[in-house]
C-alpha cells in the first residue's frame, strides 16, 4: 500500500535513545492519537488487525518502539513490509547527533540503554549502527539536535504532520466563583466588577443568554472598554501558546454565582474568537444551580 504523507492515521515513532521520543508520543497523544510505548514488533500486526476492523474504537494511532525490544533490530523490518500492505503506516525516525544524545543523557543522569558500564558515547555510537537500516526504511527523519521541546513540537507539526501550524482549541468555561474556580483553568479572568443583574428585580431569575442580561452587562462603557481588551489580550496570547505546542487552552471567565456576568461575557468571547476563526467550545459551568 502506498502511504500518502497527508495520511497521518497511523505513525510508527522510532530512533535513536535520548532524541525525543517520549516528548513526541505525548504531544501526539495530546492531538488525539492513541500512544503505544514498546509495543513489541511481532504484536503489531494484531493491533494493525484490530484498528481495521474497529474492534477497538481509535481513530489514529502511534506507536512508539526502539532498542529496547531486544529483537527489535531483527523482528521489525519485516513487520513494517507486512502491516505497510494492508495500513497507510508511516514510520517516523528521529535521529540527533553524538554531542546532543551524550550531553541529554549526561544531564538526566539516565544510563544509555546499550553503555553497559561503557562510556555513554560507546553506547550512542552502537546504537546509531544497529539502527541505521532502519533510519534508511523511514517516511521521515527528524534530527532534534538543539531542538527544545516547543521547537521539537514545531518540527513534528511541519515534517511530520505537514500542518502549516497546529490547531489550537479553546474552552471557554463560565463560572461562578462561590462555587470555586475550575480546576483546569489556564487563564482566569474576573468580571466581579461589571455591573450585577442578580440586583435588578426583573433580571434576577434571568440568565446570562437572556437578551435584557446582556443589554444589561453590555451597556456600560466600563463592559465595553473591558471586552475590548480582553479580546485583544487573547489575540495576543493565543499564537504564542500555538508556538509553545498548546493542543487546548481553557479560558475561566467567572462572577459571583456564575449566571449572569460570566456567562454573557463567555458568550462575547466566543462570538468574537469563532469570527476570527478560532476552534472554539464553551462550556456554562454553573448556569443552573
Amino acid at each position: 500500500m502506498k502511504t500518502s504523507l497527508k495520511d497521518n492515521r497511523f505513525l510508527i515513532i522510532t530512533g535513536l535513545s535520548g532524541s525525543g521520543k517520549t516528548v513526541v508520543s505525548r504531544f501526539l497523544e495530546d492531538l488525539g492519537y492513541y500512544c503505544v510505548d514498546n509495543l513489541p514488533a511481532k504484536l503489531i500486526p494484531n493491533f494493525v488487525e484490530l484498528w481495521l476492523k474497529k474492534k477497538v474504537e481509535i481513530d489514529r494511532a502511534a506507536l512508539v518502539m526502539d532498542i529496547r525490544e531486544p529483537r527489535f533490530v531483527t523482528e521489525f523490518p519485516k513487520v513494517l513490509a507486512e502491516i505497510k500492505r494492508k495500513v497507510p503506516a508511516r514510520l517516523i525516525f528521529l535521529d540527533a547527533s553524538d554531542e546532543s544524545l551524550v550531553k541529554r543523557f549526561s544531564e538526566t543522569r539516565r544510563p544509555h540503554p546499550l553503555s553497559r558500564g561503557r562510556p555513554i558515547l560507546a553506547g550512542v555510537r552502537l546504537e546509531r549502527k544497529r539502527l541505521a537500516a532502519v533510519k534508511k526504511m523511514a517516511d521521515e527523519v527528524v534530527d532534534t539536535s538543539g531542538l527544545n521541546i516547543s521547537q521539537l513540537k514545531e518540527a513534528v507539526t511541519h515534517k511530520v504532520l505537514r500542518a502549516r501550524s497546529l490547531r489550537l482549541q479553546v474552552v471557554i468555561i463560565s463560572f461562578g466563583y462561590k462555587y470555586g474556580i475550575p480546576l483546569d483553568s489556564d487563564l482566569v479572568f474576573d468580571t466581579r466588577f461589571l455591573p450585577n443583574p442578580f440586583y435588578v428585580d426583573r433580571l434576577r431569575a434571568r440568565n446570562g443568554k437572556a437578551r435584557s442580561v446582556r443589554e444589561f452587562v453590555l451597556g456600560t462603557p466600563a463592559t465595553q472598554s473591558f471586552l475590548r481588551r480582553l479580546i485583544r489580550f487573547l489575540d495576543f496570547m493565543l499564537p504564542h501558546f500555538v508556538r509553545e505546542g498548546k493542543s487546548t487552552l481553557t479560558v475561566s471567565v467567572g462572577c459571583t454565582g456564575g449566571k449572569h456576568r460570566s456567562v454573557v461575557i463567555a458568550e462575547e468571547l466566543r462570538a468574537s474568537l469563532r469570527k476570527g476563526g478560532r476552534d472554539v467550545k464553551i462550556y456554562h459551568r454553573d448556569l443552573y444551580k
